[in-house]
């Protein structure tokens, strides 16, 4: 794979399912309009073809009567309607027609169980902000022209979002089949508090929301479930969490599961999110969940999608040793263990969403050699159904090899290589991932591909603090930052160089985020170790990205502590003296994760130190750029990595 294969990557989204008909969205890299596109496709065992043909078509939903498909649609560069709107077409086929012109858009529709109303959450503007009028005003004044926020709170602003206090998340309800429903509902929820998720009652007359406790009133981290009334009214308290919570659906017996995790305060990181259930009350009294998954060895995937009834179980995708499976839960389980939920599919994969339909399951999964595909499962059937990923596969993809270590102190460590072609010896190069409580999976993963096509034996390690290896391993450097997580990756890097076609003589070590605070800790505390570093949109200094990042006020309590000597200690930014191999600072102008200041105090650091470096700066992008920036952006950054190392594993 190549830096322009980039354009090749086809990424299945969620499917749809209602009885014959199956849609997934598939977005592509656009290098010519520096955009992604994405279309519906019908999916069957004979059936692979475009259903729509907009620009950016995403999140098909279908009613539960099957005669309707509600998605979203976003046309063109500027304007509301180049925010995702919400469009509804029959089933059958025929022309979508659109309901919404919201200003910033709105979010992924849920059918009632009427098949005739849909809910969905939308972020509402202030008068006079993001392209809007003020009150009594003409015309929307020029985003630098905009009146000064007032910040009282914490939590005012997310990466890759931007501010959220004046546009908050509101829940709407809407006729999605009358042709006289306004494009601009009114809301069911104030501005008080952001809601997101929604999920029907089987009646129809409410909707379950996720809200911040105590509907927002002060910065907190743990969240509830709110019963919000259908046609209009205040929301109810309906089920206390005891931390986070997302996802919610209603089953037909009125017990509602969702994910949550389990925490005090604001210690929330690497808390395995696990599923929950709790029978909704009807008489304005509030329900206390029960976890049927074990915290310990289960984690659940939220970005997988709702939890789904199935028989006597319950559907969710569990992270598991970088394997995402699809597992059932029983819906009476008391904290069962990973042990005890049987595996439906996932195995040496990754699963990325799924849907039921009576007894069968759709779902698609990503594996080694590809980007996902659509699967069905009908009993003891499997049935592959798309093959999207054989442009890709012809342009070259290498294979991933599963590796095992042992640290220092005895404690296994897991993770793959991706060699090139050949023989060998070839240079290597330790590609480290962020977080810290994430994880490299069994799934392509872009960036190996392309070292490893330009001729770079590619080591992916997982670390104590990733996710997926139980509770305890991602907490196990909580307060411990650069002691055993750096044991366990420079334990796998050693096995791989016992390899032939590893070339001890040449090696690089590069990383994103944790992935990037990481690099400039080995560059400075195992710096003979490596011949040059890449370092991106990294944490380099503690006590100001408690400050600066929109995360930190609670992120850094969490792994560091709050004393301002641990901080610094813990900071690469602090050791700068130590690194002598040259370093590349890489950031992105936009991102509020780790804020570009991490990154100009670090080369101002290593530049005065006399360190050889280079700052690579990329403007418009946030945190996310390595995975969905601008695709040029994306080839231009694969560029500078090729030439970086080109230049100094020769």
């Amino acid at each position: 794979m190549r830096p322009a294969d980039l354009a090749l990557l086809a990424v299945p989204g969620r499917p749809a399912c209602r009885g014959d008909l199956t849609l997934v969205t598939l977005t592509r890299p656009d290098l010519a309009s520096n955009s992604y596109r994405s279309a519906l496709r019908r999916i069957g065992p004979d059936c692979d073809s475009p259903w729509t043909h907009g620009e950016r078509d995403t999140a098909p939903a279908i009613s539960p009567d099957g005669r309707w498909v509600a998605f979203l649609r976003a046309t063109g560069t500027s304007g509301a309607l180049s925010r995702p709107q919400l469009h509804v077409m029959p089933a059958a086929g025929g022309e979508p027609r659109r309901i919404t012109a919201l200003p910033l858009g709105v979010d992924a529709p849920v059918w009632a169980p009427d098949s005739r109303r849909i809910a969905f959450t939308a972020r509402v503007p202030q008068p006079g902000r993001y392209g809007t009028t003020a009150d009594g005003a003409d015309e929307a004044p020029e985003p630098a022209a905009e009146a000064p926020r007032r910040i009282t709170r914490f939590d005012y602003r997310i990466d890759d979002i931007g501010f959220l206090r004046d546009r908050p998340k509101r829940l709407f309800v809407m006729d999605a089949l009358s042709e006289s429903t306004p494009e601009e509902p009114p809301a069911l929820t104030g501005g008080a508090a952001d809601v997101a998720d929604p999920a029907w009652t089987p009646d129809g007359q409410r909707v379950i929301v996720v809200a911040a406790r105590d509907w927002d009133r002060a910065e907190t981290l743990h969240q509830d479930l709110y019963a919000v009334p259908a046609d209009g009214g205040d929301p109810v308290l309906a089920v206390r969490t005891t931390g986070r919570a997302s996802h919610p659906v209603v089953s037909d017996d009125g017990t509602v599961f969702f994910y949550g995790t389990e925490f005090a305060g604001v210690f929330s990181v690497a808390k395995n999110s696990g599923l929950w259930a709790a029978t909704l009350p009807g008489d304005g009294a509030v329900a206390e969940p029960r976890r049927l998954t074990d915290p310990e060895t289960v984690l659940c995937d939220e970005t997988a999608g709702d939890p789904a009834p199935f028989g006597n179980g319950v559907l969710v995708v569990v992270q598991h040793r970088g394997a995402a499976e699809l597992r059932a839960v029983p819906r009476d389980g008391d904290r069962a263990p990973l042990a005890d939920l049987p595996l439906l599919a996932g195995e040496g994969a990754a699963v990325r969403g799924f849907a039921v339909d009576g007894d069968t399951i759709t779902l698609v999964q990503a594996g080694p050699a590809d980007a996902g595909e659509v699967v069905r499962l009908e009993g003891d059937t499997v049935r592959t159904l798309t093959d999207f990923s054989r442009p890709l596969r012809a342009a070259g993809v290498r294979p991933a090899e599963e590796l095992t270590a042992q640290a220092p102190d005895g404690y296994p460590v897991h993770g793959w290589v991706v060699p090139p072609e050949g023989a060998g010896p070839h240079p290597v190069l330790l590609v480290i991932h962020g977080g810290p409580f994430a994880a490299y999976e069994w799934s392509l993963f872009d960036e190996a591909q392309v070292y490893a096509s330009a001729g770079y034996l590619v080591v992916l390690a997982n670390p104590r603090g990733s996710a997926g290896y139980g509770e305890s391993h991602g907490q196990a450097i909580l307060g411990k930052l650069g002691t055993v997580d750096a044991d366990d990756l420079l334990a796998l890097l050693d096995v791989t160089l016992e390899r032939p076609d590893a070339d001890a003589s040449r090696v690089g070590v590069m990383g994103g985020s944790y992935g990037g605070f990481m690099t400039g800790w080995l560059a400075a505390h195992h710096g003979h170790r490596f011949r040059a570093a890449w370092s991106e949109r990294a944490v380099n200094a503690w006590d100001s990205f408690a400050g600066s990042s929109d995360i930190g006020w609670f992120f850094t309590e969490n792994y560091v502590g709050t004393d301002p000597g641990e901080q610094r200690a813990r900071s690469p930014l602090s050791h700068v003296g130590n690194i002598g191999i040259p370093f590349a600072v890489v950031h992105s102008e936009h991102d509020w994760r780790c804020p570009v200041e991490q990154a100009q105090r670090m080369f101002v650091a290593l530049k005065k130190n006399g360190t050889e470096t280079e700052f690579l700066l990329f403007p418009g992008e946030g945190h996310e750029l390595t995975r969905s920036g601008k695709p040029q952006h994306r080839v231009q950054r694969f560029d500078a990595v090729l030439e970086w190392w080109a230049r100094h594993l020769a």
